[in-house]
């Protein structure tokens, strides 16, 4: 019903950048949380940020480096990840939750996305 896209991911050398971008569509009707999580080998699965209203909760990990963005308007959700470390190679996954319009009404939804590889490595 709802399909998250993500997009930017890619191999970086430590202390560098990457935006990911993840764009969510289908017949939604409201966006309550979009986040980011990430999940390397052998780890299970973190929360690396969220965004709800206006509220924004980073894992202490990426606090400083990383920040989260939403475009509403697009039901976009971007992460601008700065000062990479090794430790931050990953998996990286888009979340979202909201309602979406279906057949029998207003559904609530909580959608992933299929993952987008992030490698920092010299």
């Amino acid at each position: 019903q709802v399909q998250l896209v993500e997009s930017g991911g890619g191999l970086v050398q430590p202390e560098g950048s990457l935006r990911l971008s993840c764009a969510a569509s289908g017949s939604i009707l409201n966006i309550n949380a979009m986040g980011w999580y990430r999940q390397a080998p052998g780890k299970q699965r973190e929360l690396v940020a969220i965004s709800a209203g206006w509220r924004e909760n980073y894992a202490d990990s990426v606090k400083g480096r990383f920040t989260i963005s939403r475009d509403n308007a697009k039901n976009t959700v971007y992460l601008q990840m700065n000062s990479l470390k090794p430790d931050d190679t990953a998996v990286y996954y888009c979340n979202a939750d909201g309602r979406v319009a279906t057949a029998m009404g207003p559904t609530y939804f909580v959608s992933w996305g299929r993952g987008t590889q992030v490698t920092v490595s010299s």
